[in-house]
């Protein structure tokens, strides 16, 4: 029987667990940040990190919609199996959305490696030309079936294909997996949602995106932009301990309900800068214009740098910021729908660019991708609490102290970039886990680094594109996605 008609009767008692554990580990309402000169942070880490002697510019690369699988399946000595496990689909394309959110018993393996009753399917081997599977809360929920990671069958089965059960060829992303070789590939690496691109930004700059400790983003706004600009009636949507998600019925998208690592460096005073292609309505690729502290504070005319290809010319004109965040273009971004190879290249020219500038020595680079895309992935993601861990995606961290040609399999989540940052500037954390924010509870980055060796020389990445056409790239006018 498949599992999506199996164990119905156990879904609210389940559910309920669930609930009750989540909110007895949350802990009172967040109330109303305030500017950084009111911030109340989070606890302070340990003073003498082993990277604060070291590093001293963080730049975290955030490309697009794509899970490890689909990028680095077969990888050596990395968790990237060449199959994955499908559940018969019954005939129907997509599982409805109201059926999706359900919690069952994992079934147990068969001889295959795979639950019983599913498929093994062979990954198939495709280009950048798509296609754009569904990735919002809902398919992520029917894709990761409790842990059975066996739902991706349900999107994108196409002439008889699974769609989902693919990766890119390797030629095609040759410099991430050089980048791999020659510095740390993070083969668990989790988003700290289920669910796509909005949220996925969201707590990439705030390890966070609880409106109320039972209330989580979900998902994107219906309006236009995403953000503190949106029309006026513009709505948001959450998600509630029971993993219910309530459409369109959140808040404006203009958020004061939690903070970011916007006030934690202001407070402490490290210079930060966030490329994007506009300054204004860039979408989720701008996720500071939906933070009220930031859209209508000094730091929106300052620290929001577009577009995003000056971070090619500040890293070479020593203009670089302590701490940076870079979005890509359309093309640029890996993102399917647009069915472009630049990506690869576009991160090889901003990893040159510093690479090849002063800073160097002094850097840490961490390449991150915002969600799954779709994609099959063969590990279930830990579920931390009701938000997720959401499904694996790529991770890259490179430096002249990254270890070299090193898999690491530390448990790693989206807070873990702000953890790193956090303790790299002996700044706080950003707010309390028991207030939802994750950068406290989760796993420093430090596994990827020595910071006992000597920093290695740079070694140019290979690219198809050079630099040069991305200085030169025409303006590209916001993403398009709505998942």
């Amino acid at each position: 029987m498949s599992t999506i008609n199996f164990y119905r009767g156990a879904v609210a008692v389940i559910a309920m667990l669930l609930a009750s554990a989540c909110s007895a580990s949350r802990g009172p309402s967040l109330g109303a940040p305030g500017t950084a000169a009111g911030f109340l942070p989070g606890t302070r880490p340990a003073t003498g990190h082993p990277a604060s002697g070291s590093i001293s510019h963080i730049v975290v690369i955030i490309q697009e919609n794509r899970s490890f699988e689909n990028f680095f399946a077969g990888y050596p000595g990395a968790n990237a199996p060449m199959y994955g496990c499908a559940e018969t689909p019954s005939g129907q394309a997509r599982i409805p959305a109201a059926r999706s959110n359900r919690f069952a018993a994992p079934r147990m393996a068969s001889s295959s490696a795979c639950p019983h009753g599913d498929s093994q399917v062979p990954l198939e081997k495709i280009s950048f030309n798509g296609p754009d599977l569904r990735h919002d809360w809902d398919s992520s929920m029917v894709s990761w079936d409790n842990g059975n990671m066996d739902g991706f069958s349900y999107f994108g089965k196409k002439h008889g294909k699974y769609e989902a059960y693919s990766y890119v060829n390797e030629s095609l992303v040759a410099p991430y997996w050089q980048m791999a070789q020659q510095y740390v590939l993070a083969d668990a690496m989790y988003p700290t949602e289920f669910g796509g691109s909005f949220t996925g930004h969201l707590t990439l700059v705030a390890g966070t995106d609880d409106l109320s400790p039972s209330k989580a983003e979900v998902d994107f706004p219906n309006g236009l932009h995403d953000d503190c600009d949106s029309p006026p009636g513009t709505k948001s949507s959450f998600l509630d301990p029971k993993r219910h998600v309530h459409r369109f019925d959140g808040p404006f998208p203009c958020f004061n309900q939690f903070n970011t690592m916007a006030q934690v460096l202001d407070a402490g005073g490290v210079p930060w800068k966030f490329y994007a292609s506009k300054v204004l309505d860039a979408g989720m690729w701008s996720p500071f214009e939906a933070i009220k502290y930031v859209r209508y504070g000094p730091d929106w005319g300052t620290n929001m740098i577009a577009p995003q290809t000056q971070v090619l010319s500040d890293a070479a004109n020593s203009q670089l910021a302590s701490v940076s965040w870079v979005t890509p273009s359309r093309p640029d971004s890996d993102h399917p729908a647009y069915h472009s190879d630049k990506g690869p290249s576009w991160v090889a020219s901003v990893v040159n660019a510093i690479g090849e500038s002063p800073y160097w020595d002094s850097t840490a680079i961490v390449v991150v991708w915002d969600d799954w895309g779709g994609w099959y992935d063969s590990t279930p993601p830990p579920q931390l609490d009701y938000r997720g861990l959401g499904i694996r995606v790529p991770c890259l961290i490179i430096s002249p102290y990254a270890k070299q040609g090193y898999v690491d399999d530390t448990q790693y989540e989206f807070g873990s970039v702000l953890r790193f940052i956090e303790e790299t500037f002996n700044l706080p954390y950003i707010g309390s886990p028991s207030d939802g924010y994750t950068d406290e509870r989760a796993a420093p980055l430090d596994n990827a680094f020595d910071f006992t060796q000597k920093p290695r020389a740079f070694k140019p990445i290979g690219s198809k594109y050079p630099i040069s056409d991305f200085l030169h790239e025409p303006p590209s006018y916001g993403p398009l996605d709505t998942q």
